[in-house]
């Protein structure tokens, strides 16, 4: 943990990897990450934990799926909007002309939850890097 303050802008110049999120700071016992995206994550599930979303520049897109049908819809955040997907919901976050996140969730989280679709290459399926 860093005594100094950190500037996310900086952090994230710091690398180019898509869906591999990096641990700016830590909170208690909750990681800071940032992470720039592009095109569909995995379609996954926190059972333990929410997960919190910040768009720090672009627009996110989150698929949920929600209740015992399944049914699906879709939450669209802009620059500066944040949303709560609720441990144990299904989702899915993509964004089609890239984006840059911040994410706040407990130490240890994996970025493609307890369940979750096969992991393609492009996304980091570890718990994030420390910066």
């Amino acid at each position: 943990m860093s005594s100094e303050p950190i500037e996310l802008t900086a952090a994230l110049a710091r690398f180019d990897q898509l869906w591999s999120p990096r641990i700016v700071t830590t909170v208690n016992d909750y990681d800071v990450r940032v992470a720039k995206v592009a095109g569909e994550h995995v379609w996954h599930t926190h059972d333990h934990t929410d997960e919190f979303f910040l768009v720090l520049d672009g627009e996110l897109r989150i698929a949920l799926r929600d209740g015992a049908d399944g049914g699906q819809r879709e939450v669209v955040l802009p620059r500066g909007a944040v949303y709560v997907v609720p441990r144990g919901v299904e989702h899915r976050p993509s964004a089609p002309d890239g984006a840059s996140i911040l994410m706040f969730e407990p130490s240890g989280t994996s970025s493609v939850g307890d369940r979750h679709e096969e992991a393609p290459g492009h996304v980091d399926a570890t718990t994030g890097h420390r910066l």
